[in-house]
């Protein structure tokens, strides 16, 4: 029987992760979203919920629900708190991307992530789907899609480490410019890693 294969979809933020994401949806395969997935487990893991509490004080819920506005803020600003916060949520992520992976009855599946490396994704997967776009493109992007300045886009992109430190022959390059076609890319590299 042939080894299921898990592999990432990353880029940095306006890059189109999710686009490709989705085109993956609509073909068939399955995707864990690590965004998603660990909000809603920030919201439901009584371990991760205590552990927060106990840091930053109980108003980090309101009414069951992460003050995500209030987190954002302190490790923004707190670079220790969000080692903290990192600490607690990426190993219950990567126990639930596991546990997701065994139930997939594909022979591929995928797991898009912003933090890959800093996830401690890239060890699990088998290939990295790096998904690019040239900085303009991603400002506008994220402008339009968020309805924040300009400046705070910037802020954000500089905000993420963006360096893909794995064996570069896992590497493949998804160029969502906004006139490459990417139905083709995306389809040829399912090809090569069928």
């Amino acid at each position: 029987m042939k080894k299921a294969k898990l592999i990432a979809i990353t880029g940095g933020i306006g890059a189109g992760k999710s686009v490709v994401s989705s085109i993956l949806r609509t073909a068939g395969y399955g995707v864990y979203d690590c965004d998603q997935r660990a909000r809603e487990l920030m919201n439901t893991l009584p371990s991760i919920k205590d552990a927060l509490i106990e840091r930053f004080s109980p108003e980090i819920y309101i009414n069951g629900e992460l003050n995500r506005k209030l987190l954002s803020d302190i490790i923004f600003n707190d670079s220790e708190a969000l080692i903290f916060v990192n600490n607690i949520v990426h190993p219950q992520v990567r126990e639930d991307i596991m546990l997701w992976f065994s139930k997939q009855e594909i022979d591929i599946s995928f797991v898009e992530t912003a933090i890959l490396k800093e996830g401690g994704i890239d060890k699990m997967v088998d290939s990295v789907w790096n998904v690019t776009a040239p900085l303009e493109t991603r400002i506008k992007r994220v402008m339009a899609r968020n309805g924040i300045p300009r400046e705070k886009v910037i802020e954000r992109i500089n905000s993420q480490q963006t360096d893909l430190d794995c064996d570069r022959d896992r590497i493949v390059e998804i160029v969502n410019d906004g006139t490459t076609a990417l139905l083709p890319q995306i389809f040829q590299v399912l090809k090569k890693d069928s």
